[in-house]
């Protein structure tokens, strides 16, 4: 290992040394909670339906994220419990490994950077590769040398490019990413040898800066948002945003005339569907998510299905939405949204928003978490009050 290159070895030993503190370990239950929550939920999903031919561990992150449901480290612009969550369960993992996997994802992923994302990389998976080879290297009880080498190993893994959202492609990428972590750190326990200084060359290499890598604070530094509507966590504030504004003033879907919304440019950077004709193209449309959040009231399942996004009054709004960017922005919430809406009647209601609910900066409520959680399983016969590791494998290997 070169003493000029440190990438590995720091993060290998960062995980291998991981003593969770009380508020790492509920962050990990609460992960574990709504990961297999909104994996559940996608049980039945075609694309989950179509990962059947993978192993567990990249199946199971394909049910997590292909609902875009899952949760986000805002830093890193990275869905990690869908990666983490998966990669560890498959190992027979717990709440450390998971946390030293997450804790890895959000460095990596904060020292790719806003210039890593915003130049079209699905962080998720680059990131998510290496952090799944540490995670499972931890499950394994791997000492730090060989989580280094797992790391280095998952490199050829760390792909995938944000032209498949909206597509099957955006969740099945997730799922390579994981069984490319699995398949390293198998290897690295069977002795497969690697040059560490891979991971630096290689996070150099896809515009990250190895300076930006701090191993100070807890286990996933800024918390993680959980999202309260399946679908892009940029369109979470814009959502919660027309809710609350069509709620207060009774607006009817009908009489609204146009929805002009002004963000800065960054907050859109993953939102390329500008006219959805599916439901995954619904997820990634800032136009369509204004039409769910007027038309819907609160924009569930049922809202981003194909019919759903086709529906007349939905692709009539659409055409009624405005976006205005800002120049500028280095993250999914950056500045302010303001929307307005505008009525045939000549009136014009007005909202700003900095923070969606959800967000480490406004979390989640106890109970919003519980209603989430509940439309999840509806239908299926599981208590996830008590639910521990091992039983969330069971319960994953069972279902999904």
């Amino acid at each position: 290992m070169s003493s000029a290159d440190p990438v590995a070895a720091l993060l290998a030993q960062w995980a291998h040394d991981l003593l969770p503190t009380e508020e790492d370990s509920e962050l990990a239950q609460r992960s574990l909670l709504d990961t297999v929550a909104v994996a559940l939920a996608a049980r039945d999903h075609p694309v989950t339906r179509l990962a059947v031919s993978l192993p567990e561990g990249p199946r199971w992150a394909v049910a997590a994220h292909v609902l875009d449901f899952d949760d986000l480290h805002m830093q890193s612009t990275t869905h990690i419990s869908a990666v983490c969550g998966p990669a560890v369960l498959a190992a027979g993992g717990d709440a450390r490994a998971y946390l030293a996997a997450a804790g890895v994802m959000a460095r990596l992923g904060t020292a790719l950077g806003w210039p890593h994302y915003s130049a079209g990389w699905h962080a998720t998976c680059t990131a998510g590769a290496p952090a799944a080879a540490a995670g499972v290297a931890v499950a394994l009880g791997l000492p730090p040398s060989q989580i280094a080498t797992a790391m280095a190993l998952a490199v050829p893994g760390a792909g995938g490019v944000q032209r498949a959202f909206g597509t099957d492609g955006k969740a099945l990428q997730v799922g390579f990413a994981v069984e490319a972590g699995i398949r390293a750190a198998t290897l690295a326990g069977a002795g497969a040898r690697a040059d560490p200084a891979a991971l630096g060359q290689w996070l150099r290499l896809v515009g990250g800066d190895p300076g930006r890598l701090d191993l100070s604070g807890p286990a996933v530094p800024g918390g993680l948002a959980i999202k309260l509507y399946p679908c892009c966590y940029a369109l979470q504030r814009p959502i919660s945003a027309l809710g609350e504004l069509s709620q207060a003033g009774r607006l009817d879907p009908a009489g609204v005339r146009r929805v002009v919304l002004r963000t800065p440019e960054a907050t859109v950077t993953p939102l390329i569907h500008h006219h959805p004709v599916t439901g995954l193209q619904g997820k990634f449309s800032l136009e369509y998510a204004a039409a769910a959040a007027l038309l819907d009231g609160y924009p569930g399942f049922a809202s981003f299905t194909d019919d759903a996004v086709l529906r007349p009054a939905a692709q009539q709004l659409i055409e009624a939405v405005e976006v205005k960017t800002e120049p500028g922005g280095s993250w999914l919430l950056d500045g302010e949204l303001t929307a307005e809406i505008h009525t045939a009647h000549g009136g014009v209601a007005q909202i700003s928003q900095r923070f969606p609910p959800g967000s480490p900066a406004r979390p989640a409520s106890a109970g919003q978490l519980a209603g989430k959680v509940a439309g999840c399983v509806a239908g299926l016969a599981v208590d996830l009050s008590a639910l521990t590791w091992a039983g969330a494998a069971d319960l994953l290997r069972e279902h999904v």
